[in-house]
């Protein structure tokens, strides 16, 4: 089910009534149905898939907690690579069996195949990995593993962040699902102010900027340089708030219902570093991949090189986990060679702004930093949007050329939907950076009755006349 659906516009205010109308031993049943009503409006059968890995993961942590010594060690593995597994048949199967046919042909080996009609699974690269931190975390120790499969497979599958996160802990979580959470105004009132926020980023920015880099993105050949450069720029404001009003969304239905889930972004295109960025974007992941890979593979606590490698070899994974296309592992592969770089000459470039008079918390500096950064993000970014390499490369090597204005000027978005496009962007803009200053939310509600209700109006009349209504998936549905 899609939050900006009419179903969920229903769904979501007669399970929130219920849940609070209920007594509280029975609300986690509620969420749980809830949540396979949810996950069964794509397509019903894969819950089947859901309810496997559920039942993996509940007894492996249960037996983990309850072993020793090496068998404790075996149990994990084996809990490990039987959700990985399932993972990798839907998700990696065709992408595996394709990269071995194109390389074996590449040396001559004429192999053909048929791949399989496979389809993969909404969203099960997150609650894949969200069943891995359970696991991972009952083996070391910092979570008694649950013993009420009720409560467990409600954990994994709670309907807000099951599609498109945040990636949760069992440490943040679980517990939340045994606590009475009542109905309070002013709670359920920021979630649905938070929810608005999201849906504003949804359809009124995401969905309109889709609207050019679609059609740019889907023939690159027939667009010029200056066409793809917009389209890059246009991607980078899509997908932060195509996936932000996800995550903006799931956080404020959560809040609603009295849960609290983690922060998923933090403004992540004012960073000044690569460094910054991967701090603020997709932070349940970033953290997912440093607790899990990273850091288990030695983190920086080892020699240079080694060191180096960690990095690649972590942003590399990450990209794989984004998609089963090499146009994911490059763009992974890439912000590694960021992250490596900018450690690398870290030193050389504070010596040579302070040789040239540009302190550490100057303006100039600030800024230079910023775009330096903006820009590599972006033409990471190609990679990710890009349908293949064969794309990537053709967009790469024409970013340059062919910068037509008057063809611009004259195209049909530009003349109906650029207005709206880069006054949505603007309004996201200073509603960030006001929020960031002040906590703008919770100015509203002092604000006068009459005052207030008239800006929730027109917030909302707002989304309702300049959102765009194709029920589009969110991008990281697919993932």
């Amino acid at each position: 089910m899609l939050f900006n659906s009419l179903e969920f516009a229903i769904f979501f205010p007669v399970v929130t009534a219920l849940y609070f109308v209920l007594p509280h031993r029975w609300r986690v049943h509620l969420l749980l149905a809830a949540s396979c009503c949810f996950y069964m409006a794509f397509i019903p059968v894969y819950i089947l898939i859901l309810f496997v890995t559920i039942g993996i993961d509940y007894c492996a942590g249960m037996w983990i907690e309850d072993a020793d010594g090496r068998r404790r060690k075996l149990l994990l593995w084996l809990s490990i690579l039987s959700t990985c597994t399932v993972l990798f048949i839907f998700k990696y199967y065709n992408f595996g069996i394709d990269s071995f046919t194109g390389l074996a042909n590449a040396l001559g080996w004429h192999i053909s195949h048929r791949a399989a009609s496979i389809i993969l699974p909404i969203g099960l690269s997150f609650h894949t990995f969200q069943s891995l931190s359970y696991v991972i975390e009952v083996y070391r120790g910092r979570q008694k593993a649950e013993r009420n499969l009720i409560v467990y497979a409600t954990y994994v599958m709670f309907f807000p962040q099951l599609v498109a996160g945040p990636i949760e802990r069992p440490q943040n979580l679980l517990h939340q699902f045994r606590e009475p959470h009542g109905f309070e105004y002013e709670r359920v009132t920021e979630g649905l102010k938070r929810m608005a926020w999201g849906f504003f980023k949804k359809l009124v920015v995401a969905d309109r900027l889709a609207l050019y880099v679609n059609d740019v993105y889907a023939d690159p050949r027939s667009h010029s340089g200056l066409q793809l450069t917009i389209a890059t720029l246009f991607f980078a404001w899509q997908i932060y708030c195509d996936f932000s009003g996800y995550s903006d969304i799931a956080i404020g239905a959560a809040r609603i219902l009295g849960f609290g889930l983690m922060e998923n972004f933090n403004a992540p295109y004012y960073s000044r570093s690569t460094g910054e960025f991967w701090h603020r974007w997709h932070i349940s992941l970033s953290t997912w991949f440093k607790d899990y890979v990273y850091i288990p593979m030695g983190g920086s606590r080892v020699p240079k090189f080694r060191h180096v490698i960690n990095l690649l070899v972590t942003f590399a994974v990450s990209g794989l986990w984004h998609g089963a296309n090499w146009t994911y592992v490059a763009w992974g592969a890439l912000n590694g060679v960021y992250l490596v770089i900018g450690w690398l000459t870290a030193s050389w470039r504070n010596q040579f702004f302070n040789a040239v008079g540009i302190g550490e918390n100057t303006r100039v500096r600030r800024i230079i930093q910023w775009s330096t950064t903006l820009v590599l993000t972006c033409v990471a970014w190609i990679l990710f949007r890009a349908r293949n390499m064969a794309d990537a490369w053709y967009v790469f090597t024409h970013l340059a050329s062919g910068w037509n204005l008057h063809e611009i000027a004259t195209a049909q978005f530009f003349l109906r939907q650029m207005p709206v496009a880069i006054g949505a962007i603007l309004l996201l803009e200073i509603g960030q950076i006001a929020t960031r200053r002040i906590p703008v939310m919770s100015l509203t509600g002092k604000l006068p009755t009459s005052a207030r209700w008239a800006a929730y109006a027109a917030f909302v009349m707002t989304v309702l006349m300049l959102g765009i209504y194709r029920k589009t998936q969110f991008i990281y549905f697919q993932f």
